[in-house]
């Protein structure tokens, strides 16, 4: 287990990197805006019928669902344009935030971007659409504070609740590379969280 900077200890794979991403905070945002302003932020439909409570867009190749599965694809369906660029901002963040959660070597292709209005929720769920599962998820957390659950390789496995602020990122591969996580209903203002990922 690793303890992160409050003593709390994490799984083999998983680590919090607390407020690693606020000195670049304002142009993560500005990020967003800009990526939003060409693929707007919507509320994805899961293969069931059911709209997500978080907004979604994307950067790079982008993770869509709706009701032919869950899947990667290099354009937006709803335009049919291509996602906008991953701006190398968010690969150098990638980058440095995955080595230093001891995934050296690290180069995300496609960063969804989530928004979390009050009561937004992300259920918990494995990442499981990727194409290279030896690489890391690095997940950066924007505006309001959030709790970020993550259990085991089962769904019913114990989960442990972890408070993600603004400029903290969280990344896990190797052995937790297949947990289960999930975000609880955000009780105020507005959480953004980029997560940056291997696609292919």
């Amino acid at each position: 287990m690793q303890a992160d900077l409050f003593g709390v200890a994490y799984p083999p794979g998983l680590a919090a990197l607390r407020g690693f991403a606020l000195a670049e905070a304002e142009a993560l945002l500005a990020v967003i805006g800009q990526v939003s302003a060409v693929a707007p932020f919507r509320n994805m439909v899961t293969p069931g019928g059911h709209a997500m409570s978080a907004a979604m867009t994307n950067a790079g190749l982008g993770w869509v669902t709706d009701r032919k599965g869950y899947r990667y694809t290099a354009e937006d369906p709803e335009s049919g344009a291509r996602w906008p660029d991953l701006p190398e901002v968010l690969v150098g963040l990638g980058a440095r935030a995955g080595a230093a959660a001891g995934f050296a070597g690290f180069t995300p292709d496609g960063c969804l971007i989530n928004r979390y209005d009050v009561g937004a929720k992300m259920g918990l769920h494995q990442d499981i659409n990727e194409g290279d599962m030896s690489a890391p998820i690095v997940s950066v957390s924007l505006g309001a504070p959030a709790v970020f659950l993550f259990g085991g390789l089962k769904r019913s496995d114990p989960v442990m609740k972890i408070v993600v602020e603004h400029g903290d990122v969280v990344v896990w591969g190797g052995p937790a590379r297949l947990a289960y996580h999930g975000v609880m209903p955000v009780k105020a203002g507005v959480r953004y969280n980029l997560t940056l990922r291997k696609a292919l």
